[in-house]
């Protein structure tokens, strides 16, 4: 994994042009309650660069205060740990045979098909746009 600029707190890199993106990110903020930064790729990656581009419009990427960085659903399950909560899913990440095989695939799929899930459910918003 590429190691980033150290930060007082995990900072997730998220891409700000998604609606679907948007939607969980604003989700996120208020169950983390303030221990996780969450910043949009498309601004904050001079912060962190070592992590490309290329690696933000694949899934979102969670730099923890040592440098070490995760993406995708292990960035997800890390922060919500990371925050003090749903501590579970990270430790089935990190311990369970097939769990992080079958939480990747579950996450790429999903972020295949943002655009159309944004549509589905999260209706009456202004926010269903995807790039």
């Amino acid at each position: 994994m590429p190691k980033a600029q150290n930060s007082q707190k995990p900072v997730m890199l998220y891409d700000a042009d998604c609606g679907f993106c948007l939607h969980w990110v604003k989700r996120w903020e208020k169950m983390t309650r303030g221990r996780i930064e969450y910043a949009p790729y498309q601004t904050a990656r001079v912060r962190f660069p070592d992590v490309s581009e290329e690696a933000c419009k694949k899934a979102i990427q969670l730099i923890m205060p040592d440098g070490s960085v995760t993406a995708g659903a292990h960035a997800v399950f890390k922060s919500l740990d990371s925050a003090g909560i749903f501590r579970f899913p990270h430790w089935l990440y990190e311990h369970v045979l097939l769990f992080d095989s079958v939480s990747e695939f579950v996450y790429q799929w999903i972020a295949h098909h943002r655009f159309i899930l944004s549509k589905l459910f999260i209706r009456g918003s202004s926010i269903n746009k995807c790039g």
